[in-house]
Order: structure tokens, then C-alpha cells, then sequence
């Protein structure tokens, strides 16, 4: 297995990703119902996102902190919501790609993640 490398490589870990989040009943409706996200238009800022922090190259410049603070004003998010996205990222990387970057892909959502729940259970 590779490592990831560039923009292609994200692409194809984050439509895999995607479509576990989707197929999973216990967070699915996030995306669906409560956030109503196209993936097809939100997935190159995502990728942008992904580019910035993992290849350090990029043009991310959305506040991904506020996008997930304006979700959680809709729907609160839980401890089990981020559980459940880790376990899923980080399968998805597992089950895709092996070396440096893919570590610190995982490394990096869970600090993302870390201080996501700091911030929304706080308020």
C-alpha cells in the first residue's frame, strides 16, 4: 500500500470515507437531513481542507471550526458523532494507504476532533 501522496489520493479517501459516514445509520442523517450537504459540491472543500493540513499546499479558506459550530446550533453534536466519525476515518485511511502522511491524517482528525468537542460541548 501507498502513502498519500497528493490531491488524487485525498479525493479517494474522502469519497470512500464519505460513503461509510452515509451507509451508517447512527450518523448518516447529519449529513442528510440536518446539514442537507450535496457531496459532489462540498467535496472539493473538503479535499481543500485535507490538501492544506495533511500536503500543506492548498487554498482552504473557510472557518471549518464555525461550519461545525453552525451545525451544532442545528443538531447537537455528540461525544458518540465524533466516536463514530474517527472510527470511520481512520478505517478508511487503514484501509487505503500506509506511511507517514496516512498517520498523521489520523493523528490530525483526532486533534481536529479533540478540539471540536472542547469548543461545541463548552457552549
Amino acid at each position: 500500500m501507498k502513502d498519500i501522496e497528493n490531491r488524487a489520493d485525498l479525493e479517494k479517501l474522502l469519497w470512500e470515507f464519505y460513503s461509510r459516514l452515509l451507509n451508517d445509520p447512527a450518523i448518516n442523517y447529519i449529513f442528510t437531513d440536518v446539514a442537507k450537504i450535496n457531496l459532489e459540491e462540498h467535496m472539493p472543500s473538503l479535499t481543500d481542507f485535507w490538501e492544506q493540513s495533511l500536503l500543506y499546499k492548498g487554498s482552504y479558506r473557510k472557518n471549518v471550526m464555525q461550519v461545525h459550530l453552525d451545525l451544532n446550533g442545528k443538531e447537537r453534536l455528540t461525544d458518540e458523532h465524533f466516536t463514530i466519525w474517527l472510527k470511520h476515518f481512520n478505517t478508511t485511511v487503514d484501509n487505503l494507504f500506509n506511511g507517514a502522511t496516512a498517520e498523521r491524517a489520523k493523528t490530525r482528525a483526532e486533534s481536529i476532533a479533540t478540539v471540536m468537542k472542547i469548543k461545541l460541548f463548552a457552549s
